[in-house]
C-alpha cells in the first residue's frame, strides 16, 4: 500500500513517495486519454489518408442493391393491393405508414453504404458529413419513427414478432441519435462506435429474409409433430424468430467488431501509462 504524505512534512518527505504520473493520470483521468486517442484516430482517418481495406464492402453493396431491386418495385405503383406485406384491413393508415417507412428506410440503406466507404471518408470528408446527415435526418429518424406503428399494425407476426420489430425501431433510433450527437460534439471515436451499431441495425432488414429461410428449413421437419400440420403456424413462428435473430445477431456482431478495434487502443493506453515521462506517447491505431 502506498504511504500517505501529510501536507506539513515538506517537499523532502513528499519526494520519498513513488511517482508514476502517467499511471496515475491513466487511472484518474481516462477521459483525457480518450480525447487524445480519439483526436489521433480522427486525424489519421480524415487527414493523413490511412487506407483501410474492407473487401466486404463490394459484396455488401451488391446484396443491398439486389435486395432493393427485388423489394421496391411493388411499392413504386403506390397501390395498396401490390404490397408484398399483408395489410391490416381495419386500418386505412397502414399502407401510407408502410410506404413512408420503406421510402425513408431505402434512403438509410443507400446512405449507410456510403458512410462505411473508407475512400469517401478519406478523400471527401465534407461529402461524408453531408451523407451522414441525410442518413440520420432523412433516413433513420423518419424510418424509425414510422417503424413503431408499422410494427404494431403488422398482420403476419404474432405479438412476439410485433414487439421485436418495435424494439428494433426504438433501438435503431437510440443508437443513431447517440452517434449523431457524438459527431456534433467532435467525439469521433465514440461516434464511430455508435454508427457501427446503427449500420448493423440498418442492414438487419436485408438479413431478415435470409433468417426467415433458415428458420423455415429448420422447422420444416417439425411441421406435423410440433405444429399439427398447420403450415400457417409454422410460417408465423419462422417470421417471429427471424425478426429477433436478424437484428440481435447483427448487433452482437457489431459489438464484437467494436471490441476487436478497441484492443490495440487499450494496449497503446497501457504502454503510454507506463512509459517514461520523457518518452513520446505510443501511436494509437485508428478504429476500423
Amino acid at each position: 500500500m502506498r504511504p500517505r504524505v501529510s501536507a506539513g512534512l515538506g517537499p523532502r518527505a513528499a519526494a520519498a513517495r513513488p511517482v508514476h504520473r502517467r499511471f496515475d493520470i491513466a487511472l484518474a483521468l481516462p477521459s483525457a486519454y480518450d480525447i487524445r486517442f480519439s483526436a489521433y484516430a480522427a486525424r489519421r482517418i480524415y487527414h493523413e489518408g490511412v487506407a483501410v481495406k474492407r473487401p466486404w464492402i463490394g459484396p455488401l453493396v451488391f446484396v443491398v442493391v439486389a435486395f432493393l431491386a427485388f423489394s421496391l418495385p411493388p411499392y413504386l405503383t403506390l397501390q395498396a393491393q401490390n404490397s408484398r406485406l399483408p395489410l391490416d384491413p381495419a386500418s386505412s393508415w397502414h399502407y401510407p405508414l408502410l410506404l413512408g417507412h420503406i421510402t425513408f428506410g431505402t434512403v438509410a440503406l443507400v446512405t449507410c453504404c456510403m458512410q462505411i466507404w473508407p475512400w469517401l471518408r478519406r478523400k471527401n470528408p465534407a461529402l461524408h458529413r453531408r451523407t451522414g446527415r441525410v442518413y440520420v435526418l432523412g433516413g433513420v429518424l423518419p424510418a424509425g419513427l414510422l417503424g413503431v406503428p408499422v410494427a404494431l399494425l403488422a398482420v403476419t407476426p404474432s405479438v412476439a414478432g410485433k414487439v421485436g420489430n418495435a424494439t428494433l425501431a426504438i433501438v435503431w433510433l437510440a443508437v443513431t441519435v447517440a452517434g449523431f450527437r457524438a459527431a456534433r460534439a467532435q467525439r469521433y471515436a465514440e461516434h464511430r462506435r455508435w454508427m457501427i451499431r446503427s449500420f448493423a441495425l440498418t442492414t438487419s432488414i436485408v438479413v431478415n429474409r435470409l433468417w426467415t429461410g433458415v428458420v423455415l428449413v429448420a422447422l420444416m421437419p417439425m411441421l406435423d409433430s410440433q405444429f399439427g400440420g398447420d403450415e400457417g403456424a409454422l410460417v408465423q413462428s419462422a417470421v417471429d424468430a427471424a425478426i429477433w435473430l436478424s437484428w440481435v445477431v447483427n448487433l452482437l456482431i457489431a459489438e464484437w467488431w467494436i471490441e476487436r478495434g478497441q484492443r490495440p487502443r487499450r494496449k497503446a493506453r497501457r504502454d503510454a501509462a507506463f512509459a517514461p515521462d520523457d518518452a513520446a506517447p505510443a501511436p494509437v491505431p485508428a478504429e476500423l
